[in-house]
């Protein structure tokens, strides 16, 4: 089975990030440790590089001024060869609940972008949503209810 640099984020988040491990304080023995899960090397290390590009990179967004309306977003070739129909639908529905601004909507296709591979999955969305947003200050609350729609199959309402 070929591991995926999505597989190796999934498995930092379930088991370090989301505990407030920090990922930079040890990194070899992290690595030593994902190697020994099964990881290869070279993904192992295109994670750790996705995950910095996470913390360092973010989407401009340009706000909104008095009652303009939310411009929809046209995707490119590239990212309707990433992102299916269901995925982008998704993506409309988390901006509709104010899950995802454009800011972090931007941030998450950028991510999906830099993930290597063929289309990506709703799941596989799902999962790259919530490392975003965990990684974005002041989104604690739209973090922990996508943390529990994905980890837990919620039902989908935001409080």
């Amino acid at each position: 089975m070929k591991e995926s640099v999505l597989d190796v984020l999934m498995y930092l988040f379930e088991y370090y990030i989301d505990d407030g491990t920090e990922i930079d304080s040890d990194r070899e023995s992290l690595r030593q440790e994902l190697m020994e899960a099964g990881f290869p090397e070279d993904e192992i290390g295109k994670a750790f590089e996705w995950l910095e590009a996470l913390t360092t990179e973010g989407a401009e967004a340009v706000p909104l001024e008095g009652n303009a309306l939310p411009a929809m977003r046209v995707y490119t070739d590239s990212e309707t060869e990433r992102l299916n129909t269901e995925c982008r639908g998704f993506l409309l529905f988390l901006e509709q609940l104010r899950v995802l601004d454009a800011t972090t909507r931007e941030l998450v296709i950028d991510r999906i972008e830099a993930l290597e591979g063929e289309e990506i999955d709703l799941e596989q969305l799902k999962w790259v949503v919530l490392m975003v947003l965990f990684n974005q200050p002041g989104k604690e609350a739209v973090c922990a209810w996508m943390e529990d729609f994905v980890l837990d199959g919620a039902s989908g309402r935001l409080h």
